[in-house]
């Protein structure tokens, strides 16, 4: 395949950073792009999923979404990664507690993800392959989270196939029992893809919701309101 893919439109490599930051939403990639970056440049619009490239305190950075749940979001990894010579993508996105102490605004950055998710069948026979990010840029964030002060948490995800899921009881009790944080939809894949490409892949979510205490965030919220999670990505992100 060559370049511009069936979707990404950008016509030449250059057009796009090293480092990409990609929210679920493509509004909230115009909203970061509008408010932290500076020399703004749109790369793509195909199918409406947003792409843009501009300066963060004179660091390149691309900011792009990737539609919801990892069939969506992997065929952009995917093009990005392989196509556009991408070194790293950053996952920035919301996603609902599944313990106590992790509460609406706090941040979690992965440590690795499980899923139900088939991607992984018939590669690795009978063995069941973990989803992890890159170590290093994980150290890098969790430090940086903590020089700006804010509420953290590093663990293991759930990147969950279906949004309104009918999981069993005794599932969901296992999965916090085990430490499971948060459920979201997408960082399996990237970290599946990531590893593919022998790339780089990370995962930091606001935490917009809690299925232990039942309270969730505005859509407003959502999509604008998670300017930490924005900004730490951003610090982190590699030039």
């Amino acid at each position: 395949m060559t370049i511009p893919t069936p979707h990404i439109s950008a016509t030449s490599k250059d057009q796009i950073a090293k480092t990409v930051l990609m929210p679920g939403d493509p509004l909230r990639a115009k909203f970061i792009a509008d408010n932290f970056l500076e020399n703004v440049e749109q790369f793509n619009e195909t199918r409406g999923m947003l792409g843009y490239t501009g300066y963060y305190k004179g660091k390149r950075v691309s900011v792009m979404g990737s539609g919801m749940g990892i069939p969506s979001s992997m065929i952009y990894y995917n093009e990005l990664f392989n196509f556009y010579d991408v070194d790293c993508i950053i996952r920035v996105g919301t996603a609902g507690s599944m313990q106590e102490d992790v509460k609406l605004h706090d941040i979690v950055i992965a440590t690795s993800a499980c899923s139900e998710s088939s991607i992984n069948d018939n590669l690795f026979g009978n063995i069941h392959f973990s989803s992890t990010p890159d170590f290093e840029l994980l150290m890098k964030a969790y430090n940086k989270s903590i020089d700006l002060g804010y509420t953290t948490h590093c663990g293991q995800v759930h990147s969950s196939d279906q949004f309104y899921s009918e999981m069993e009881p005794k599932v969901f009790e296992n999965l916090r029992k085990y430490g499971i944080l948060c459920v979201e939809m997408e960082s399996y894949g990237l970290f599946m893809a990531a590893r593919k490409h022998g790339k780089k892949g990370l995962g930091i979510f606001t935490i917009s919701d809690s299925l232990i205490e039942n309270v969730a965030d505005s859509a407003e919220n959502r999509q604008k309101s998670y300017t930490n999670m924005m900004e730490l990505a951003l610090e982190v992100a590699e030039d």
